[in-house]
Formats: C-alpha cells, sequence, structure tokens
C-alpha cells in the first residue's frame, strides 16, 4: 500500500452511520415505499417489489432518520446476504429502509461515497468484515457499533476520485447495458403477446383500425398483407384465419437430463462441456445462458442420453420451481430438472422462449408430483400451441431475434466488464495498483 494512504475506522470517515427502522408498520395496498435488505442491488434501490406503508407511518419514519440521502452508502447488515450488496444512492430515493440496511454518510472533506461503495464491494473487505463482525447464530447480522470500528484503507481525496471515476465507469456501463437488456425484453413479450395471443393485427384489420397503406403504433404499413383479416372458431377459441392449432411436442423437440454420478471424478474433473442445473438459471437477470456453474467430462457426457445441446435450445426449469427459461448461447448438456426444447422446426427460439412465457399457466397446470410439483415431457409435449403462417412467424424472428442477439451483446460485454472490474477492485483500494498504471 502506498506510504500517504491512512488506516482509519469507517466512524472517524463518517458522519453519520445508522440503520433503518426496527419496528415494521403494517402494509397498506396503496402508499409510500418501505424497503429491505431484498430490495438492494449493486447498482442502487429496486423498488419494483418494495411493500406500501401508510404516508402518516412513512412521514414518521422519515424524521427518524429512516430515509436515504443522496451520497449515502447503503449495505446489508442482517440477513444470510450480510455485507454481500452495497450501493450508492445517487438520486433521492422516495422510500424509507428497514433495519436489516446500514446507511452509512461518509465525510466529504474525508472520504468519497463512490470510494466507499467500492472498497465496500471488494472481496477482501466482504471477507475481513464477516470475519471480524458477523453474529448471530439464527440470523447473522453486524451492528452498528461495529462498522464504526471497521477499518479501511483511504488515499487522498484526488486519488479516491480517480480510483471511484475507473470503477463507477465500468459499473455504469454494466447497468446502462442491464436497462437496455430490460426494454429489449419487454419488447420482445409486447410484441409476441399482441401478435399471437391478443392477434391484435387481425383485429386492427376485422375493425378497420388498420388499413393497406398505413402504419399503427407497432404495426408498419409493410405488415398488413401478412395477417388475414377475420378470426375463426377452433375447438380452443377465436384463432385468425389460416392459422392453426398443434402441440408443442410435434413443432420442437422435446428432451430432459440428468446427473453423471458425483462419486466418479473421471466424470467431473477437469471437465470441459457445460452442464447446467436449474440454478444456472436461477442466477440470470435475462434469459441468456453463457455458461455453468459446473462442467463435465467427455466420459461424463457420454452418460446423459441427451448429449450436449447446440447453441439455440430454449431450457425450461420442470421443478424446484417450474419455470426459468434460457437460451443456450453455449454447447450445453443438462440435468434431470429440465424441459429442453430444440427448435429444429419451423418455430424460432424466440418464439418458443416467449410461448413459454405465456403458456406458463397451462404449463403449471399439467405438472404433477407429491413432494414438489414437475412437468414430465409427456405431459409437456401435449400442450397446445397456435401456430401462425409462416410469413407472420419469419417477420416475427426477424424482429424479436434481432432484440435477444443485442441482449446477448449486453451480456456478454457486461461479464467482460465485471471480470475487468472484479479484477482491478482489489488491486486499486489497497494501493497495489496505483491509478497511472490502471
Amino acid at each position: 500500500m502506498a506510504s500517504e494512504w491512512a488506516t482509519l475506522p469507517l466512524g472517524d470517515l463518517c458522519l453519520k452511520i445508522t440503520d433503518g427502522a426496527h419496528s415494521s408498520p403494517p402494509s397498506v395496498q396503496l402508499g409510500k415505499q418501505m424497503a429491505s435488505v431484498k430490495d438492494l442491488t449493486r447498482f442502487g434501490v429496486n423498488l419494483k417489489d418494495a411493500r406500501h406503508i401508510s404516508e402518516s407511518d412513512f412521514e414518521l419514519l422519515v424524521k427518524q432518520g429512516c430515509q436515504p440521502q443522496v451520497g449515502d452508502v447503503l449495505i446489508a447488515k442482517d440477513g444470510n446476504s450480510a455485507l454481500d450488496t452495497t450501493c450508492l444512492v445517487k438520486e433521492p430515493l422516495d422510500a424509507v429502509l428497514l433495519s436489516s440496511v446500514a446507511i452509512l454518510r461518509p465525510n466529504p472533506e474525508k472520504l468519497i461515497p463512490e470510494f466507499l461503495k467500492q472498497h465496500l464491494s471488494s472481496q477482501k473487505t466482504i471477507e475481513y468484515l464477516k470475519s471480524e463482525f458477523i453474529s448471530g447464530a439464527a440470523i447473522p447480522r453486524v451492528i452498528l457499533k461495529d462498522f464504526k470500528r471497521a477499518i479501511i484503507n483511504v488515499p487522498p481525496l484526488k486519488e479516491q476520485r480517480a480510483i471511484a471515476h475507473i470503477l463507477g465507469t465500468l459499473d455504469d456501463k454494466i447497468e446502462l447495458n442491464r436497462k437496455q437488456n430490460e426494454t429489449l425484453e419487454a419488447m420482445a413479450r409486447a410484441l409476441f403477446k399482441a401478435w399471437f395471443v391478443d392477434f391484435e393485427p387481425v383485429r386492427a384489420k376485422l375493425e378497420g383500425r388498420w388499413q393497406r397503406g398505413h402504419s399503427l403504433p407497432g404495426l408498419p404499413a409493410h405488415l398488413y398483407d401478412l395477417f388475414p383479416d377475420r378470426l375463426v372458431d377452433s375447438e380452443l377459441g377465436e384463432i385468425p384465419e389460416g392459422w392453426h392449432h398443434s402441440t408443442i411436442g410435434e413443432e420442437v423437440t422435446v428432451c430432459g437430463g440428468s446427473t453423471p454420478s458425483t462419486k466418479e471424478p473421471e466424470f467431473w474433473d477437469g471437465g470441459q462441456h457445460c452442464w447446467a442445473t436449474p440454478k444456472d438459471l436461477s442466477a440470470l437477470k435475462f434469459p441468456v445462458l453463457l455458461d455453468t456453474d459446473r462442467r463435465i467430462t467427455d466420459a461424463g457426457l457420454a452418460k446423459l442420453s441427451s448429449g450436449l445441446l447446440p447453441v439455440g435450445t430454449v431450457l425450461l426449469s420442470s421443478r424446484a420451481p417450474i419455470g426459468y427459461l434460457a437460451i443456450a448461447e453455449v454447447p450445453t448438456a443438462i440435468n434431470q430438472g429440465f424441459i429442453a426444447m430444440k427448435c429444429d422446426g419451423v418455430l424460432p427460439n424466440v418464439f418458443v422462449l416467449q410461448w413459454c412465457r405465456e403458456s406458463m399457466d397451462a404449463i403449471v397446470g399439467n405438472a404433477n408430483g407429491s413432494t414438489f410439483q414437475e412437468i414430465s415431457k409427456s405431459n409437456f409435449r401435449p400442450i397446445p400451441v397456435v401456430m401462425p403462417s409462416e410469413p407472420v412467424l419469419a417477420s416475427f424472428a426477424q424482429s424479436a431475434d434481432s432484440f435477444y442477439r443485442q441482449m446477448v451483446e449486453n451480456e456478454r460485454e457486461s461479464r467482460s466488464l465485471a471480470q475487468l472490474r472484479d479484477t482491478l477492485l482489489p488491486k486499486l483500494i489497497s494501493g497495489e495498483l496505483r491509478v497511472k498504471g490502471a
């Protein structure tokens, strides 16, 4: 570490170290939001699933200091994820916090908030804090006075800003990619629902809202002739004229996987083939599988009847729980917890992915099991699918695939940026790598 760096306790570097509310007001349907440790992400507080409390309870907790300010650093202090997630409040947050979140307010004359956020995100810092300050057997937690005496390395302010800028730039690009992917995924889902669930193009023609040579939102003029102008009765309700019913098992190749004996090192040691479990999908923010936690050898692969599934295979977790989805972007073997769909017919994988999302009630409804619900291949294959005309499928695939390919590129870039950030982070905050060298 550079000689001019100081080693100081957080209590000397922060104007305030506190936490959120120690008692939780009752939830209401509409009101102000209250966040907890589950709502923290590396990039900020995600209020999407935060619960609501009354405005009077909210105002009382604001007066008690439970609402963070811009520039505060938040860190998980209670629960199994204690100390694992740290974020910076970059803009006003219209929410209060529960006590599972610690609020650190750096003294700007001593400590840059962005630097503190990066420091507390370092694996070395996390390991130090966990080894020194985690208490509680049933529920791990850190008490506030321990945060105050935790020691960190502090360079001069100028170098703090430079380090925070380098690491923050990487984080900002990762976050931008995430937001872009949220938009792209929403666009693909909305397009599928409009065309293949609500039959909006057909209804617009039927009702005279869409005329040849004119465009509607989401319905450009050049698509007009692709869609029929009538709905006809079928055994499962009205569908566009010229379209027909099939089953998913008739349109894709459905297969499952298995687990080679974990007691046989020759199946696993030095494995070079991706081998997925539903846990690999549970960690994904978007339905793009780029890697797996475990790999198997050629000998292990030979034990799997489904073999190595090709790039483009749609994966659906079939139990515990049913519903994780992804498209494999690497050749992948799978365990027994999947329905795998090789899209070797007319249905493109981007269609099948969205069909699975929209058909999840039917998929779960076909599941059975006493210990846990599981959808078997035999129960999955008969689920009906409405088959559009091939020109409509081709047009959908062109749009949806462009959305998906951009998502894949964003995810690949974010993985590379995260690896770079995680390599630089411990070196920069320890002084091993100086800013000029970085």
